[in-house]
């Protein structure tokens, strides 16, 4: 049996909504709201990948940010300070005028890693974060 569906309105810039427009049709979804729904999915998986990362962790987040955007560089700067025992060095390239793609590397407990990610995310004017981890192993060496 199907689950219930329900409608929900959604607001989004016109570019958005056309580069998604275009990748369902290159996908072959038959509706914006089945990509929706596999993008939901995807956005769900990757939290609950999240939750999952304990212990100490080797990481990199990378960021592309808009530095034009007001209060930005200042937020990205106090989230470095907060956790300047983790970070271990970053990358920094100006990509144009106004976008910068950023680098960090980390060395530290999960959480804390996660926590970095987190309040990169839930900026203003960071248009991308990736997180990438890798457990410690004393075969490394």
């Amino acid at each position: 049996m199907e689950p219930e569906l329900t409608r929900i309105g959604v607001s989004m810039p016109d570019n958005i909504l056309t580069k998604f427009d275009s990748i369902i049709k290159e996908r072959g979804y038959s509706s914006r709201s089945e990509g929706i729904r596999d993008t939901l999915r995807t956005y769900i998986n990757y939290h609950e990948w999240m939750n999952v990362i304990h212990g100490r962790r080797f990481a990199t987040i990378t960021l592309i940010y808009d530095h034009s955007k007001n209060g930005l560089t200042e937020a990205l700067a106090e989230i470095k300070i907060d956790y300047y025992s983790i970070i271990k060095s970053s990358i920094h390239v100006h990509i144009d005028d106004n976008l910068f793609l950023e680098v960090l590397i980390l060395d530290g407990e999960g959480e804390d890693i996660k926590m970095v990610a987190e309040r990169a995310i839930a900026l203003k004017g960071v248009n991308y974060v990736k997180l990438n981890t890798a457990i410690p192993d004393e075969n490394m060496s």
